[in-house]
């Protein structure tokens, strides 16, 4: 039987990333990188980019499983060319955050690891995999709301 965490926790994600693929479907590359206000802010591209990079390694992290590779300054300046493309690097990440949680394995909320992508200090201290897990969910859902507004206005 499924860890009820981990059921519970991949019930929420499939609904957050079809909305956040939702956001970003259909739209042209010009759509996808426009910041709304300004140089200072997010497209969608970049929320996508960032927000299923983040949720990977989150989740990485929360269930004990190798981290992935990650530049985050690269997330935040991600310029799309071939909105197709990109439309299947979402799938991609998402389908990878997916197998992550179709895990049989009991989730122990207790296990600790390092975060290495997080600023200054906080990338030697130990994260429990619980807070991972929520955090994981938790951003990811904030991010797909920013990108639900942008593209209202893009």
């Amino acid at each position: 039987m499924p860890d009820p965490t981990v059921e519970a926790a991949r019930e929420i994600l499939d609904d957050s990333l079809e909305q956040l693929r939702a956001a970003v479907e259909g739209c042209t590359a010009e759509q996808l990188n426009r910041r709304p206000a300004g140089d200072d802010t997010n497209g969608l591209a970049v929320l996508a980019t960032h927000a299923l990079h983040s949720t990977r390694a989150w989740l990485c992290l929360a269930l004990g499983q190798p981290l992935p590779p990650r530049d985050r300054p690269a997330e935040f300046a991600v310029v799309v060319d071939d909105p197709e493309g990109f439309l299947r690097d979402v799938d991609a990440l998402a389908a990878e955050c997916r197998t992550l949680l179709a895990t049989e394995q009991p989730f122990d909320p207790a296990r600790t690891g390092l975060a290495p992508w997080r600023p200054g200090a906080l990338a030697d201290e130990p994260v429990a995999a619980a807070w991972a897990l929520i955090h994981a969910l938790a951003h990811l859902r904030e991010h797909v709301g920013h990108a639900q507004l942008t593209r209202q206005v893009v």
